[in-house]
C-alpha cells in the first residue's frame, strides 16, 4: 500500500453495511478485500465491490435511491448525495453546481458523473 492511504466507496447497490456514497480511507488493501475505517471500527469489504482512489475527492457522491433503502425521506426521490467529508446525506436540488452540506457546513462541487481518477472527478456538472 502506499505512503497516503487510499479511500473507497461502494461501487453499486449493495449492502455491504456501510453507506453508499460516502468515502472511507483504506486501512489494509489485499487482492480480495479492503478493510475501511468506518467511523473508528475497521470493516471488511470486498475489493471488487469498491471504487478505490488515491486522493479523498472533494464533490457530492449522488446516490440511486437503494432498493432497500431506510430512513430515507420519500421526497428526496429516486437519487440523493452524500457529503465528501462528513458522509451526511442530503436532498439533492434539481439544478446546482455546488451544496452545502446541512451537517458540516462545507460546500462543494456536485457532478453528474461519479467516476473518479488520481487525477480527480470526471464528469459533467448538474445544471
Amino acid at each position: 500500500m502506499p505512503d497516503v492511504p487510499p479511500w473507497a466507496r461502494v461501487a453499486g447497490d449493495v449492502n455491504l453495511g456501510v453507506r453508499r456514497g460516502a468515502w472511507y480511507q483504506v486501512v489494509r488493501l489485499t487482492t480480495d478485500a479492503a478493510w475501511l475505517d468506518v467511523f473508528q471500527r475497521t470493516r471488511s469489504v470486498p475489493r471488487d465491490a469498491l471504487e478505490i482512489v488515491t486522493v479523498r475527492p472533494d464533490v457530492w457522491s449522488v446516490v440511486e435511491r437503494p432498493y432497500d433503502a431506510i430512513e430515507l425521506p420519500v421526497k428526496w426521490g429516486s437519487r440523493y448525495a452524500v457529503c465528501p467529508r462528513c458522509s451526511r446525506r442530503a436532498a439533492l436540488p434539481e439544478h446546482a453546481a455546488e451544496m452545502e452540506c446541512p451537517a458540516c457546513e462545507r460546500v462543494f462541487p456536485l457532478r453528474l458523473s461519479q467516476r473518479f481518477t488520481d487525477r480527480g472527478p470526471l464528469g459533467d456538472t448538474l445544471g
